[in-house]
């Protein structure tokens, strides 16, 4: 117990000095997070819509395609994406293996699936009437889903901060594609790891306490938001 209370107390005298190597681990787990998101997002949003609205064959089928590719463990998806970048890979010529880009990758590639998930259920559960006035005022697909995509837009900002949560606490693709190296692809999840095996018990806790701490703004921003409808 002694130990455990020294190591918390060294972790918040590193968190409180702004100690330069932890802000920087910090800083590269969030902007590879958002980015992958943002890069999700692109394709996710649309087709999480557009599958909600459309009437097809193969729908029930789709829809459980996503539910698996939601359950994916990450370290499938990792090795993966590990063989398409690597230098025999098919696109290893790019040289993206063990770069911020390949994590940004390999995160947008693992929440994608989950985004559209939600994204989909979001709209299902919107009023059927909506896009029935939009249809019968002549709106083609694409402006019905635009309609309803603004009329559900808290709960897909919402699916979008979850899905961020979810990137930020993943460590399987972050290491396997990325390497952690110090200084360049070395998030909070891998550091935690690495430290933590290294001995350096109040770094791997600081950064903890920081990944704590985002986890439960992302989970105060989630409730805000469906508190708002």
């Amino acid at each position: 117990m002694e130990y455990y209370a020294e190591s918390l107390s060294r972790a918040w005298q590193l968190l409180a000095s702004g100690e330069p190597s932890l802000a920087i681990i910090v800083i590269t787990s969030v902007s590879t997070s958002l980015a992958a998101v943002a890069c999700a997002a692109l394709v996710a949003i649309p087709v999480g819509v557009l599958v909600a609205l459309a009437r097809f064959r193969g729908k029930s089928a789709l829809r459980h395609v996503l539910d698996a590719l939601t359950a994916l463990p990450t370290v499938v998806v990792g090795l993966v994406l590990y063989g398409l970048l690597s230098r025999r890979g098919l696109f290893g010529e790019f040289g993206l293996l063990f770069s911020p880009t390949a994590m940004i990758i390999g995160q947008a590639v693992l929440i994608a699936p989950l985004m559209a998930n939600l994204v989909l259920g979001a709209v299902e559960s919107c009023d059927p009437r909506l896009a029935e006035t939009c249809r019968m005022l002549g709106a083609n697909r694409w402006q019905q889903a635009l309609l309803v995509t603004l009329e559900m837009r808290r709960a897909i900002v919402a699916a979008t901060v979850l899905c961020f949560g979810r990137a930020l606490g993943e460590v399987g693709v972050a290491m396997m594609l990325g390497g952690n190296i110090e200084g360049h692809t070395r998030t909070m999840t891998t550091a935690i790891a690495l430290e933590t095996s290294k001995g350096e018990f109040a770094l791997a806790l600081a950064l903890g306490i920081v990944l704590v701490a985002a986890a439960l703004l992302v989970n105060l921003a989630l409730g805000r938001l469906r508190g708002a409808r």
